[in-house]
């Protein structure tokens, strides 16, 4: 009917409430053990741990990798150089001649070229496809007359020491996983030691007829 006040509706019901399950082994409760009170703690003592320890490992295991990989560019410097080879035969053409992936393709040559010392010495390096014997390339020496890479440039130092920065920080939460891991085994071996010993007090009260 026109004017007629619809009737109340009942107030929403209140939102439920999550269980508290987040560090119930905190809490104090009738159920709770000793045992589980040991775990609690143990868990809140490797995640501090971790918190600290992570950018402790990252700082310092990044900084030594760092140094470490910096003096061996240095001596890499020191003691490779740059210099020709001369292919003593032609290289091997590529099966798609002209395509892109033959321009990013090498193919292991043997090549001769001349050490510091005068020595000649002959090896393989890579060659681009197709190139003709007599064709020179630029190779990378050490003072042994071994063909090898040139030194590591200041990227690859920032990214070798980054990587062991990472490596360290997950063997930081591997040893944290592994120690809670194994101390959670110890105190589930633990309370069904002692719940067996209650059950042989208890049982025979349960299953001896009066």
């Amino acid at each position: 009917m026109p004017g007629r006040t619809p009737p109340l509706q009942p107030p929403p019901p209140p939102p439920r409430e999550l269980p508290r399950v987040t560090f119930w082994r905190l809490r104090r409760n009738p159920l709770r053990r000793s045992s589980d009170l040991a775990q609690a703690w143990i868990g809140l003592g490797l995640t501090l741990a971790v918190l600290a320890a992570t950018p402790l490992a990252l700082f310092l295991v990044g900084d030594a990798a760092h140094r470490h990989y910096a003096r061996t560019s240095q001596h890499q410097a020191a003691t490779r150089h740059h210099t020709t080879a001369v292919l003593v035969e032609d290289a091997r053409s590529h099966p798609e001649p002209g395509s892109a992936e033959e321009r990013q393709t090498l193919y292991p040559t043997k090549v001769r070229f001349t050490d510091p010392h005068g020595r000649t010495h002959t090896a393989h390096a890579d060659a681009q496809p197709a190139l003709p014997r007599g064709t020179t390339i630029r190779v990378w020496a050490d003072t042994d007359g071994e063909l090898t890479g040139p030194p590591l440039s200041p990227d690859q130092i920032r990214s070798r020491a980054m990587g062991s920065a990472l490596i360290a920080v997950l063997g930081v939460h591997v040893a944290a996983a592994a120690a809670y891991g194994t101390a959670h085994r110890v105190i589930r071996h633990h309370n069904l030691v002692a719940w067996e010993t209650a059950w042989a007090a208890t049982a025979p009260r349960w299953t001896t007829s009066p």
